[in-house]
């Protein structure tokens, strides 16, 4: 068992989101909150060559990204700045590079057999809509059923859970620290946090292969933190994908 580095991405700004997709890429959200300036990256997943970089919507901060599928990526604006309520869906081709359609109006919900899911909020309560994902028709107007919208969020979400991702657990292990581990195929990777002299602690992170009992993979995740960090690393399929600090993505296979 080893980790094989496939490469490293690093602009020096603060990763805010790591998306793999199912058709082999990887989108990255960078965001600069001083300069109030978001940017987004598409890599291949296995190689990491740039497929587009430091992309951005008219608005260069109060945007994000609600969902990627089929080579879409689905972002959302703000109803208002610095308040966390989502308006609008506006989605981009990145095999195109370019915004193939918009609603401004519709809230998104989420998207489940290449069907996205959306509403409009009326004075009491809310319009619900099923739409064409790829060309932003509007194919049913469901009313304001919201069980039926229940329903097909909870299908949705059980297939997100099981799409190959496996995400940090707290290990419990009397008065020690928590320690965020990860089992793979006899490979235990886990990121735990060290006390160091400057009254600070480091974060440190270790794979081990269980078939040997050694160490494959030692690495300094954060020098100095006084926060316990848990969201550090990730695994798709066979993908590791570890955050070094706020700015610095290292992709691994997990090779058997």
């Amino acid at each position: 068992m080893k980790l094989k580095k496939n490469y490293r991405f690093d602009n020096k700004r603060q990763i805010w989101r790591v998306i793999p997709t199912n058709e082999g890429k990887l989108i990255i959200e960078e965001r600069d909150t001083e300069n109030k300036q978001v940017y987004f990256h598409c890599l291949s997943l296995d190689s990491g060559k740039k497929i587009f970089s430091h992309f951005q919507l008219d608005d260069k901060f109060w945007v994000g990204i609600e969902a990627v599928q089929d080579d879409i990526i689905f972002f959302h604006k703000f109803a208002k700045p610095d308040m966390p309520k989502h308006r609008g869906i506006f989605a981009y081709d990145f095999a195109k590079k370019e915004l193939v359609w918009q609603n401004p109006e519709l809230i998104f919900l989420f998207i489940l057999n290449h069907k996205l899911y959306a509403y409009k909020e009326k004075f009491e309560g809310r319009n619900y809509y099923s739409i064409d994902s790829v060309n932003g028709e509007i194919l049913e107007d469901i009313g304001e059923n919201y069980e039926f919208i229940n329903n097909l969020r909870n299908e949705s979400s059980m297939k997100e859970n099981h799409d190959g991702y496996l995400f940090p657990e707290t290990l419990e292990t009397g008065l020690t620290v928590e320690s965020p581990a990860n089992e793979k195929n006899q490979l235990l990777m886990m990121s735990f946090h060290e006390a160091n002299s400057k009254g600070t602690m480091t974060n440190l992170f270790k794979a081990v292969d269980l078939s040997t009992g050694k160490y494959i993979l030692e690495e300094v995740i954060n020098k100095e933190t006084s926060l316990f960090l848990t969201d550090s690393f990730f695994v798709k399929d066979n993908l590791l994908f570890l955050l070094f600090g706020k700015t610095r993505l290292e992709v691994f296979t997990i090779v058997k």
